[in-house]
């Protein structure tokens, strides 16, 4: 699902709110989301998951084109951790 699918969706189901105000919510959420990770805070939507920023260590890679050794420096990274109903729905057994 794309922003502006997620936007549409909302709007549908809130007919009472226009495109334009769902469209700013939306926008305001994921500045907020963006401003928390890259200030290494963590964020958690009950049942859904959480996202954290966890550093991942150097390492040697292998330049698969040209099969050269490349070394990585550390970096963040982004780590998603589904919540219990998430991962209820998803791993649910079909009957």
């Amino acid at each position: 699902m794309t922003r502006s699918e997620l936007i549409a969706r909302i709007a549908q189901k809130n007919p009472n709110l226009t495109v334009k105000d769902v469209e700013n919510v939306v926008r305001v959420i994921f500045s907020e989301i963006i401003n928390a990770l890259a200030a290494k805070n963590r964020i958690e939507f009950r049942g859904f998951g959480a996202f954290s920023v966890r550093k991942r260590a150097p390492r040697t890679a292998k330049n698969p084109k040209t099969g050269t050794r490349v070394e990585v420096s550390s970096r963040n990274i982004i780590h998603f951790k589904t919540g219990k109903e998430l991962h209820n729905m998803l791993n649910k057994e079909d009957k």
